[in-house]
């Protein structure tokens, strides 16, 4: 790209393309066709066979004679991933959820060629008495505000004009042809914003420390290994709108004085790496990677290095140490990346939300962002809401919004009418929020405050069915397999954390076993050598302060209140309840229960495998589990 007139005029082509689109900024006509169908292509409704569903709308609509009228559009996740195959048709805005492949000929002959909205398939919530109504006004979008997410589940991401239409690499160009280095640096301080990835350090003074570092080399690295079980922001952005990540990456570059970068995925993210590799090859061929960029004599290029999922790479060290192609271990701070990073070079690593906000933070200025959010917690913050939760999905909200909006409103509540308990944020490296804190303002001080932190963006909600000590051990069984085993700390710590963790599920611990955790987890706290170990005990130590009840019972009443925990199990059957069916009995895999025909059966507790298989057959709710 030599020249802003010639990525301008790209722009207000494409913008003509996609105006159908934008209803939600009062544009209701324009392109080349009359309606836009948007089908979801993330990864949770590929996996429901959305790519099958766009195979199939494109022979209906072919064979109904409406090529020419209608434009299928694969786009990023949506979010609302509980409700996916998602699909939705501009003008309109109707929104159809869970969509199947049988229900397009329907959609194609009713919908799309007769203007006939097919309301079965409808999200309900849109569905009123006046009529349609938008999908921002239903309760999972309204409180959110995209930043991060704005192009996710608008845009198809392997077409680079669409994102070109969205102002894209108009932030690269402003910054190359009219801001410093240190004017970028002070627009970023200013906007307030902080590391998405889990250690919330201000992205200005992260970039402002390299830029001050002389070498010969420096480079810009993208953190794209996501390992957080249950988080899969990153991944969705990556998914749903890759060229946001080169362009920050490409001013990064500029702001520190590199001329390569590297985006580190892991490989087991193939949608993900399949769209970057189109976007970097769209953007090298578009000029706006390469050489002399805008024809401003910066040069700067970015390739791809996959990751073969090791938690620990998620680590900065790590990650840099992988990308030279050596086992992926962490190193002691100091020196920091910034620093001596990557190949002993200066070298800054933020994570894909971090550069996700910076296009548009450079765009509508500091105080646009900084007017989001709370006063030391700036912006907004994607989550991945998962769990216990009616509406599964991807949120992006404004810091400082509680957890019972998030859970509530935004998550539609728990299903089945069941009590709120806990929410587990930050992943391993985060605790476990009690009720009592429901409604905590969501920002990085408040979570840390609290025991907990903001992590990534893994938010797992938990009800009344679930066993905390159980949750702690489930956490500490990932970070025991994950840890890279460098220091003793946390090779050795974390293993004693889950013994003792196990022998309270079984029945077998005293309550100086509680005293040891405590002890344990302060010393790794102390003396691991990167954050992983540092904080896996975080887990343990937030249940234990907020639900030491469920710890108590445990070890002293030997019952799991929960009911979750195998060994304090025990099954019985109600006698007043029991038909004699012999369905219990017939489907016992430990021939456990006997009994006649007709009669009261009972369950022998020495043969007894706790496995439930007796009360999910049951029909007459007779068998007890206490």
């Amino acid at each position: 790209m030599k020249s802003l007139e010639e990525l301008n005029a790209i722009r207000d082509k494409a913008k003509g393309q996609i105006t159908l689109r934008l209803d939600e900024e009062g544009h209701k006509a324009g392109g080349a066709y009359r309606t836009h169908v948007l089908v979801c292509g993330g990864t949770g409704c590929t996996s429901s066979g959305s790519m099958q569903i766009i195979d199939k709308l494109k022979e209906e609509i072919e064979k109904n004679n409406l090529s020419n009228d209608v434009s299928v559009v694969m786009t990023g996740c949506h979010g609302l991933c509980a409700l996916g195959p998602i699909m939705i048709v501009y003008p309109e805005g109707a929104f159809y959820s869970m969509v199947g492949v049988d229900d397009i000929p329907e959609i194609v002959s009713e919908h799309l060629a007769k203007g006939n909205v097919v309301t079965r398939l409808l999200y309900d919530e849109t569905v009123t008495d006046e009529g349609l109504k938008s999908m921002h006004e239903t309760n999972f979008y309204k409180k959110q505000h995209r930043v991060a997410l704005r192009n996710c589940g608008l845009i198809n991401p392997e077409i680079v004009e669409e994102y070109i239409a969205r102002d894209g690499y108009q932030a690269l160009a402003k910054v190359l042809k009219e801001m410093s280095r240190e004017d970028v640096v002070q627009c970023l301080l200013d906007s307030g914003l902080r590391g998405r990835g889990g250690g919330g350090f201000p992205t200005g003074r992260k970039w402002q420390l390299a830029m001050g570092n002389e070498a010969d080399q420096k480079y810009v690295c993208c953190n794209a290994d996501e390992g957080d079980p249950g988080a899969f922001m990153d991944r969705s952005v990556l998914e749903g709108d890759p060229h946001v990540v080169l362009e920050a990456m490409a001013i990064a570059g500029y702001v520190i004085g590199a001329n390569q970068g590297y985006i580190y995925v892991r490989a087991e993210y193939p949608i993900a790496i399949d769209r970057l590799e189109i976007a970097i090859k769209q953007a090298r061929e578009l000029g706006v990677l390469g050489k002399d960029i805008f024809g401003t004599g910066f040069d700067f290029d970015i390739d791809l290095r996959l990751g073969a999922g090791a938690f620990v790479c998620g680590e900065e060290t790590a990650l840099m140490t992988s990308i030279e192609g050596n086992r992926g271990e962490p190193h002691p701070r100091p020196p920091f990346p910034a620093v001596k990073g990557l190949w002993e070079k200066p070298t800054i690593l933020n994570n894909v939300e971090t550069y996700a906000n910076i296009p548009q933070i450079i765009l509508k200025g500091a105080d646009w962002f900084a007017g989001m959010g709370t006063e030391k917690s700036k912006g907004t913050k994607v989550f991945a809401l998962g769990g216990k939760v009616n509406n599964v999905g991807l949120v992006e909200i404004p810091m400082g919004t509680t957890l019972r909006e998030i859970v509530e409103e935004i998550g539609g509540g728990i299903p089945g009418g069941k009590k709120f308990k806990a929410a587990q944020t930050g992943g391993p490296s985060g605790g476990c929020i009690s009720a009592a804190n429901y409604d905590i303002p969501i920002d990085y001080d408040n979570l840390i405050a609290i025991g907990s932190m903001m992590g990534s963006g893994g938010l797992i909600v938990m009800d009344e069915d679930d066993c905390m000590v159980d949750i702690a051990k489930f956490f500490l069984e990932f970070t025991v397999d994950e840890s890279c085993g460098k220091c003793t700390p946390c090779r050795i710590g974390t293993t004693r954390l889950l013994e003792l963790l196990t022998k309270i599920t079984e029945g077998k611990a005293t309550m100086e076993d509680l005293d040891k955790i405590e002890e344990i987890a302060s010393y790794m706290k102390q003396n691991a050598l990167c954050a992983l170990g540092q904080t896996a005990a975080n887990p343990v130590l937030s249940t234990l302060k907020n639900f030491r009840d469920e710890y108590v019972a445990h070890i002293v009443d030997k019952k799991c209140p929960a009911g979750v925990c195998k060994s304090l199990l025990t099954y019985s059957i109600d006698p007043e309840k029991c038909k004699g069916c012999r369905a219990c009995a017939k489907n016992c895999p430990a021939d456990a229960i006997t009994g006649e025909k007709k009669q009261p059966h009972e369950i022998d507790v020495n043969k007894c495998l706790k496995c439930g298989v007796c009360m999910s057959k049951c029909k007459f709710d007779a068998i007890v589990r206490k």
